[in-house]
């Protein structure tokens, strides 16, 4: 490819109110935790919206809130969304003379939105079409982090409000959205007409010559109106093939699919044609095959996290932050290899082991700061930071 490559891409976007002292074997936590799935109560590593989690308990949220904290303040503000961090992650690792990441989407007309702002506007990510759009709250999630979960891997448990996200519609997204080298669409559950027309925009990007990605995101409000059916992502199974890498956590690839195990998961997402599918697992190992189309072809495999990350933890446990943002940034590093992989690679022979190294490069970072988003001292100072992740990553599945 000649010029610079154009990244653009558009989803959920939202302040994130961080409390990191909340214990999920807590009466106060406990209380509210759902009793049958989209019943609207509380379920660790899971989204629920304010609204349901209200009807489900009958008292204001700004009350649970208070309940579940102690009523201490956030412990911090930060910019996330699956859209908007696995963006700002993948501008902070690619050249800006070669390279330029834009955000679309929209926020209320509310000091959260200025707060979004005046973080994001330290980045290097293009945030010209990411505008105040509605009169409705700007998307807020509290995180609620369990540092002690899992083995002290920790997990949080989010309660979002989508309030402007509503009103984001394809139309506010622009005809120059579709001629991006890369379109991606990140957690568009959270944003309901992205959702609810993502086929149609996929359609759009592939009749346009784009390589899409979508990274997905709990879709609470599916689960919600029909608990045991598989989340549509797409109007037909037969249009996965518009997909040319999909990302997913493992309760999202089964919730997607229909599917008990991870495996069949990814055998039903390669019997549909999708040319690359990402299947995270928290500290499990992850699951990825590529049908050749972008990537060169690869069976599913499974890969490790990074041992670096965890031995960096352990021996400096005081340099832990959160895993808050794991996910999205996994999807950013994914997203800036591919890009860096246009420059000297050519469609369908593009590295997918190596963009899963900036991948897990980008998540396992994520666990040294507080929430989603980092903001650089200096330019070039994460992906310094990244690339060492990566490099050591690289070393560690050789033998493999």
């Amino acid at each position: 490819m000649s010029g610079k490559i154009i990244v653009a891409g558009t989803g959920c976007a939202l302040a994130d109110y961080l409390y990191t002292g909340v214990r999920f074997n807590a009466p106060q936590f406990q209380k509210y935790l759902s009793r049958q799935t989209g019943d609207g109560g509380l379920m660790p590593g899971k989204l629920v919206f304010t609204e349901e989690l209200e009807k489900f308990s009958g008292i204001p949220y700004a009350e649970i809130c208070h309940e579940i904290t102690g009523g201490q303040s956030p412990d911090a503000f930060n910019v996330g969304g699956p859209g908007l961090v696995s963006l700002i992650n993948a501008s902070q690792l690619l050249n800006k003379d070669k390279f330029e990441v834009r955000f679309y989407g929209g926020t209320g007309n509310d000091d959260t939105a200025n707060l979004i702002e005046g973080l994001v506007r330290k980045t290097p990510l293009n945030v010209d079409h990411y505008r105040k759009i509605s009169e409705k709250r700007t998307p807020f999630t509290d995180v609620l982090s369990d540092v002690t979960f899992d083995n002290n891997h920790g997990e949080r448990t989010f309660v979002n409000n989508i309030g402007a996200a509503w009103d984001y519609t394809p139309d506010l997204l622009g005809n120059d959205f579709i001629e991006a080298d890369i379109v991606c669409f990140g957690g568009s559950a959270l944003v309901p007409q992205i959702h609810d027309n993502l086929t149609s925009l996929l359609k759009r990007a592939k009749r346009n010559g784009c390589i899409t990605v979508v990274n997905t995101v709990f879709d609470f409000r599916n689960e919600k109106n029909n608990p045991d059916q598989p989340w549509p992502l797409i109007d037909d199974p037969e249009n996965y093939f518009l997909i040319d890498v999909l990302i997913m956590d493992c309760e999202e690839s089964l919730k997607i699919s229909g599917k008990r195990t991870i495996a069949e998961a990814a055998d039903y997402f390669f019997s549909q044609n999708v040319g690359a599918v990402i299947i995270t697992n928290g500290a499990k190992e992850l699951y990825a095959f590529s049908n050749g189309d972008l990537f060169d072809k690869t069976e599913l495999m499974k890969l490790p996290v990074s041992k670096k990350v965890g031995e960096d933890i352990i021996r400096n446990p005081a340099s832990k932050g959160d895993t808050t943002g794991c996910g999205d940034n996994f999807a950013g590093g994914v997203i800036a290899s591919m890009a860096m992989q246009l420059t000297t690679g050519d469609i369908g022979k593009l590295d997918l082991t190596e963009a899963i190294a900036w991948g897990v490069a980008s998540g396992g970072f994520t666990c040294f700061y507080v929430g989603g988003t980092y903001i650089e001292k200096n330019e070039g100072e994460k992906l310094k930071i990244v690339q060492e992740f990566k490099n050591e990553y690289i070393k560690q599945i050789a033998s493999l």
